[in-house]
């Protein structure tokens, strides 16, 4: 059982040291001329909750929370050898990232888990520009949780010419009195609700009061949502940011709706910032997602220096150069429909497990209570939903019949969300995520041009481990 959460009173007495640090340290972890990479699972302690409360003991590449930023150019190659000194076996997943499967760091589906003292190496191109991350997908509702995760920036060819470019990795933490992560990993409660959602959100792995800005310049802001369940939906008061990519993929730039950029987990957006208030001013950056349970994240802290001259602010927001995407044959494409149930006040009353048909009772007992077209999924490696020829063009019908929301990936690739309710998309962009809300449909399309078995499942990591996981092969 979670004691109350930290106040906030408490918590900013210890952070207010931070306002200095604008964003992830980008630590210079590759070899220029070979870009080889190394990253270090291990226990570890992180002041997460500020001076005023003891280290977090953690779990963290590195020595960080969040783990390094890692930051390479479009089209290099990579090769991260992961050291394991965990005290058990663990992958590292890189989301978004359109790579060999056997790259992917699926455990058992795409390579054996990497048991405690062990290595693997990981070798892949870049073959998109945009905002990425890892994680582990082994056991990941609880090893992200406990602080695994970190940022993969592939950099354009040419940059976004802007003032100062920032990466914030969103998250947060189940935290006790003492500030320890709480130890109700995957309990049933999350699981059939709404997944595990914290009492501390963080930016960058701390509490944060503000980030200081100054007036005039232009920021590019990369936001991820590493948090294991939650939904943010940002306002950052009196600015108006435009966004210029979602899931590392760009589009055309354009006002979030109703002014809120919404992410669930998994997903990421780039956003243009203008800093067009004046010195001295601080304005609030709010996270209004959950109704009645509003709350401020950090401020924008201008300094006292004078407004930067010459400004970009007045300068149309360009747009980024498209990455090298196949685009779906809408016309000749196969289309297949794809059913998310189960879940508490859902109307689930069995579903497949093992091969045969067991009732709600059965798959409680089996931890299991979500299921996509029927089928509840035990571990990674099962018989694939769909089996997709190499190079065809699809458009997957997703339905949400559950009463909560399921921010779906698919691995190996970016889809088109082409419409939802029925209804075409404004911008038709591209994600590897997507959000479906309560009762929702949405089609997504894309070209299965990646070979493999590609796993497509629910990013609140309690439902993904609760059964809401499925295969996708490409042959």
């Amino acid at each position: 059982m979670t004691l109350p959460p930290l106040t906030r009173r408490s918590v900013l007495g210890g952070v207010a040291g931070l306002a200095a640090t604008l964003g992830l340290d980008r630590t210079a972890l590759a070899d220029a001329s070979t870009k080889r990479l190394t990253l270090v699972a291990a226990p570890g302690r992180s002041l997460i909750a500020g001076s005023s409360y003891p280290e977090t003991p953690v779990w963290c590449f590195s020595g960080q929370v969040p783990g390094p930023e890692i930051r390479v150019r479009q089209g290099e190659r990579v090769h991260v050898r992961v050291e394991n000194r965990l005290p058990e076996a663990t992958t590292v997943h890189w989301h978004g990232l359109r790579i060999p499967n056997a790259m992917d760091g699926v455990p058992h589906l795409t390579q054996k888990p990497i048991e405690p003292g062990d290595t693997f190496e990981y070798e892949f191109a870049c073959r998109d520009a945009g905002t990425f991350w890892y994680h582990p997908h082994q056991r990941s509702h609880e090893q992200v949780e406990r602080g695994l995760a970190g940022a993969f920036i592939v950099e354009e060819a040419s940059p976004m010419s802007v003032d100062r470019e920032l990466t914030w990795v969103l998250d947060d933490w189940r935290l006790m009195r003492d500030a320890s992560i709480s130890s109700d990993f995957g309990n049933m409660h999350d699981a059939g609700h709404d997944g595990r959602i914290g009492n501390t959100v963080t930016i960058n792995g701390q509490v944060r009061d503000a980030i200081p800005v100054r007036a005039g310049e232009r920021i590019r802001l990369r936001l991820i949502n590493a948090a294991n369940a939650r939904i943010f939906g940002l306002v950052f008061k009196d600015h108006a940011p435009q966004i210029v990519a979602l899931d590392g993929q760009p589009v055309e730039p354009h006002a979030p709706d109703g002014g809120r950029i919404v992410l669930g987990p998994a997903m990421r957006a780039d956003i243009v910032l203008d800093m067009a208030g004046r010195p001295g001013a601080r304005f609030q950056v709010v996270d209004t997602f959950y109704r009645g349970l509003e709350n401020r994240l950090v401020d924008l802290a201008y300094s006292e220096e004078p407004s930067l001259l010459p400004s970009k602010t007045s300068e149309p927001v360009p747009r980024l150069p498209a990455n090298p995407l196949p685009e779906p044959d809408l016309a000749r494409a196969r289309r297949h429909k794809i059913v998310l149930g189960g879940g508490m006040m859902g109307m689930m009353r069995s579903a497949v497990m093992d091969g045969r048909t067991v009732d709600m009772r059965t798959l409680m007992q089996n931890g299991l209570l979500w299921a996509i077209n029927g089928v509840a999924a035990k571990g990674h490696v099962h018989e694939p939903l769909l089996t997709l020829e190499r190079n065809s063009s699809c458009v997957l019908e997703l339905v949400n019949d559950t009463a909560w929301p399921h921010p779906i990936h698919l691995h190996g690739h970016s889809f088109r969300v082409v419409s939802r309710n029925g209804a075409p998309t404004r911008h038709r962009e591209w994600l590897d995520t997507v959000l479906l809300h309560r009762g929702e449909r949405a089609e997504i399309a894309f070209v299965a041009d990646n070979p493999g078995d590609w796993m497509f499942h629910c990013h609140i990591l309690e439902h993904q481990a609760a059964g809401m996981m499925g295969v996708i092969r490409v042959s």
